[in-house]
């Protein structure tokens, strides 16, 4: 990556409120192609509103968003505000895998992976197909094609979900906690299917509790605290020398968690 090339997102002065609850402050981060950036941080500092507003799932009260060729002003009256066109192309160019999978229980895998691009590329059936099964097997679930979600595991679902993300060819993928929903023995194939997406080449931001995944598979680290992005930079610096006494009092608990429930799982 070239320091001096264009970020392909620019996030700048945004803030989120719902009511009197201030959720995001000020926030601005770029990203450049390739960079995959966890976020981690307390539960409700503000991580996965972030995300909802990457991809204007949630709208901002202000702030300045780049991305690609397009430029959104969030501030109230503000001529660059997203149109509903804008909206479904951003959303096209940016996939984002939740927590709970998200999956169509009435369709088969194939169905859940093929729907977005002949609805909204409006590509053509067999393209589709083909591009579905050949994700499929990228994850390792093509056997599973003609199941229905109920059938597969929360770690099979969740690979069908990344892989629905996929069929779009986005630019930028957003994962929320996509492993914190699954059992113990099922995070690591999701992981591993996330770190291979990494090592492709694959823009991401991640909100993750994961410090080992973001230790090993990230360009960066970003940390959250209260709406703030309190610290941002490469994961042996924030990980392993964490400025803020907050920063430490969050790695502290999240490592004592993580060997307390290894004990737990293998007494």
């Amino acid at each position: 990556m070239s320091e001096a090339s264009a970020p392909l997102l620019t996030i700048k002065e945004l803030n989120k409120s719902y009511g009197d609850l201030h959720v995001l402050k000020n926030v601005a981060l770029d990203v450049h192609k390739g960079e995959v950036v966890s976020i981690i941080g307390a539960s409700g500092s503000g991580k996965s509103t972030f995300l909802r507003c990457l991809n204007v799932m949630e709208m901002p009260q202000s702030g300045f968003m780049n991305f690609d060729e397009f430029a959104f002003d969030f501030r109230d009256g503000a001529r660059a505000q997203p149109t509903e066109e804008q909206l479904r192309l951003l959303r096209a160019r940016i996939g984002m895998v939740f927590q709970s999978y998200n999956l169509w229980p009435h369709m088969t895998v194939l169905e859940n992976v093929i729907e977005a691009p002949l609805r909204v590329k409006k590509m053509p059936r067999k393209q589709a197909i083909e591009l579905a099964e050949s994700l499929l097997s990228r994850v390792g679930l093509y056997e599973k094609r003609h199941q229905y979600p109920a059938k597969l595991s929360g770690g099979q679902q969740q690979r069908v979900a990344i892989a629905r993300a996929l069929a779009m060819k986005p630019q930028l993928m957003l994962f929320d906690e996509v492993t914190s929903a699954l059992d113990p023995e099922l995070v690591g194939e999701v992981l591993s299917l996330m770190a291979s997406l990494a090592e492709e080449g694959m823009t991401m931001l991640l909100v993750t509790h994961e410090i080992a995944f973001a230790r090993d598979v990230s360009s960066r680290v970003v940390f959250f605290d209260q709406g703030v992005m309190a610290e941002d930079g490469a994961p042996s610096k924030v990980l392993h020398h964490p400025e803020s006494p907050r920063l430490r009092q969050f790695l502290s608990r999240i490592l004592h968690d993580d060997f307390k429930s290894k004990q737990e799982n293998h007494p």
